[in-house]
């Protein structure tokens, strides 16, 4: 096996994902650039651990699939940071655990890092709608609502400010200059669905090592199952919400100028091109033209006025959150 050794980490928290988290394992199990090992880290849930240590027995005793209890608090930032500081491969890659990767994918992670330089790389993610297809008003400009890849990022193998999350691998050593995940930050089983703890690690992570290449190679490609829940306005709505939220915490952490970098050129350029199109199809009678536009204005407000409330709350000291060195300790401690 040509590059490097790569460990993948998939979190888990529910037995409701049960068929989900099989055929996550399965996708990964069947890559031409083979991991070299698969943790399934677990999130504070012990029936879900022990099911799990009985359907992976074998693969278990080989070191195939290792099956963990997340080491920290709750959430899954700290469910991947357990992952990192158990995994043995030169490079720890993460995918969700309702998403399946293609069977290059690993293999176009891998051919990444043969430039010494670059210390994560990260993949292109496609909705697999619940329904069968795309609701007529969802913008593609918005498929970040639903964790996927969205309609402004560039295209082929380019250079980037951060990696999405749930389809990414970083160099275990960029975890050694820069610490782990944000615990604080991010998801927390069904709580309000937080993020941008990939941003942050990955901003932080460049301060360490300004000569560092962060890398999206759209040919590394998983589908991420979109359940019907996540087909509503309404969570569109608390979504966008949620993501003003954590851009407050990322801004207060590492200043405006890096926290909002890429998203002034997505606010100023990707939007109202989208806004533009959506009218020009409402204008030719194409069906949810309206829809779109109106979706992305109302999406552009409502994660405004997230910001604006997380951004009160930070200057309060309301919420924090917290930088773990892999290994345990607690590396660092931001307000946010």
């Amino acid at each position: 096996m040509s590059g490097p050794a790569i460990s993948v980490v998939i979190c888990v928290y529910t037995e409701d994902r049960w068929e989900d988290i099989l055929a996550a394992v399965a996708s990964v199990r069947a890559q031409s650039h083979p991991a070299r090992e698969t943790l399934l880290v677990v999130d504070h849930n012990a029936a879900l651990l022990e099911r799990l240590a009985k359907e992976y027995k074998e693969p278990q005793q080989s070191g195939e699939v290792r099956v963990l209890a997340n080491a920290g608090p709750r959430g899954l930032s700290a469910g991947r940071n357990t992952g990192i500081a158990a995994a043995h491969g030169e490079v720890v890659a993460f995918l969700d655990d309702d998403a399946v990767a293609e069977r290059d994918w690993l293999r176009h992670f891998a051919a990444g890092y043969a430039d010494p330089r670059v210390l994560a790389v990260g993949g292109r993610t496609v909705p697999i709608w619940a329904s069968g297809r795309r609701p007529a008003w969802f913008p593609e400009e918005f498929d970040w609502v639903v964790g996927c890849t969205y309609r402004g990022l560039p295209p082929g193998r380019v250079r980037v400010r951060n990696v999405l999350g749930g389809n990414a691998s970083f160099r275990r050593s960029a975890f050694d200059s820069a610490g782990g995940f944000a615990t604080g930050i991010g998801r927390d089983g069904d709580k309000r669905p937080l993020g941008c703890e990939e941003t942050e690690l990955c901003i932080r992570l460049t301060r360490a090592r300004p000569e560092a290449i962060l890398l999206i190679d759209d040919r590394a490609v998983i589908h991420h199952r979109v359940p019907e829940a996540r087909e509503h306005f309404r969570y569109f709505r608390t979504r966008a919400y949620a993501e003003g939220l954590s851009k407050a915490l990322v801004a207060r952490s590492v200043g405006t100028d890096k926290g909002l970098e890429s998203e002034r050129r997505y606010a100023t350029r990707v939007l109202p091109a989208g806004v533009a199109r959506g009218l020009r199809d409402a204008v030719l009678a194409r069906p949810g033209g309206a829809g779109r536009a109106g979706a992305i204005v109302a999406g552009v407000l409502t994660a405004a006025g997230g910001y604006v409330v997380g951004s009160v709350r930070a200057r309060r000291g309301t919420t924090t959150f917290s930088v773990a060195g892999i290994g345990g300790g607690i590396e660092g401690e931001a307000d946010g």
